[in-house]
């Protein structure tokens, strides 16, 4: 049964794992939010582990550098998986063709090297639109001032030529800092309205779980079962979807992207809360404001 929770010690002790999400749950893009640090930190010297998962469409090399710079500490993770590691084995592994158009900005490159982890990724081409086999999708060019519209005369060629889009981040939107930015997700169904062919690897599809659970075992030393497993996020249809499709218990972060919808201060407005939950019909197993 749903319920609303204060702190995720009042039902860490039913875990011995936790996948979480980073984006509107553990940062903002700028800073950590500092409670969700210490409820990390606390679930970890119990003894608990965490992957941090995350639909970020960059390897996980990168997505550590960026955990650096924005000053997370190390300690309160085990490991990284990225939708970005999940798309680029179905990539390497040529069933989209080995000359790709690539959809995003160049601070996705990371996406395309050559990798002993991925076996051939080195024979992966990036080619112009007109000469693509398929499009690996990372983002926008620039999401700072750009939005799905203005991609609509790009997207209907792609249609045209009967290219399939493969999208390494599921996400539709992002709060960067205060201000919200389009993901590669919102392409992604841009193109799909139109009649295109997407594929998807990231929350809440099966290919990120699967690599998830192969990185738990490494770094837990054993298979901890899916009822001690509880995956924590903000996305309502990436997190929290994708725990339920997983047989996962969940923890909503109502404060995240859905904060507007409802009413989040501290903690959810329950009438607001469950209008939302509703709307989308999903029932996550617990919801909490933010994660402390």
């Amino acid at each position: 049964m749903h319920s609303i929770i204060d702190r995720l010690a009042d039902v860490s002790d039913r875990y011995d794992a936790a996948f979480v999400d980073l984006w509107g749950c553990l940062h903002n893009g700028r800073e950590p939010f500092p409670a969700a640090v210490a409820a990390l930190h606390a679930f970890v010297a119990k003894g608990g582990y965490v992957v941090l998962l995350t639909n970020a469409p960059r390897p996980q090399e990168a997505v550590i550098m960026q955990l650096g710079k924005l000053d997370v500490p190390p300690d309160i993770w085990h490991a990284v998986v990225t939708s970005g590691d999940s798309t680029r084995a179905a990539v390497a592994a040529g069933r989209y063709g080995q000359k790709v158009f690539h959809l995003g900005p160049e601070k996705d490159s990371p996406f395309f090297a050559a990798s002993a982890a991925v076996p051939g990724m080195e024979r992966i081409r990036r080619v112009a639109l007109e000469d693509a086999q398929g499009i690996v999708c990372t983002g926008l060019f620039d999401d700072r001032t750009e939005t799905p519209e203005d991609y609509a005369a790009l997207l209907h060629t792609a249609r045209i030529r009967g290219l399939p889009m493969i999208c390494a981040n599921p996400d539709i939107a992002v709060d960067f800092g205060h201000k919200r930015r389009f993901c590669a997700g919102a392409l992604a169904q841009a193109y799909r309205d139109r009649g295109g062919e997407v594929c998807l690897f990231g929350k809440p599809h099966r290919p990120i779980y699967a690599l998830a659970r192969r990185c738990l075992a490494q770094v837990s030393g054993r298979v901890i079962p899916d009822a001690r497993i509880l995956g924590i996020g903000d996305g309502i249809l990436t997190d929290v979807s994708g725990a339920a499709r997983q047989g996962l218990d969940s923890l909503f972060i109502s404060g995240g992207l859905a904060a507007a919808e409802t009413g989040t201060d501290r903690s959810p407005a329950p009438g607001k809360l469950a209008v939302f939950l509703q709307a989308h019909d999903i029932s996550p197993t617990f919801t909490i404001g933010h994660l402390r």
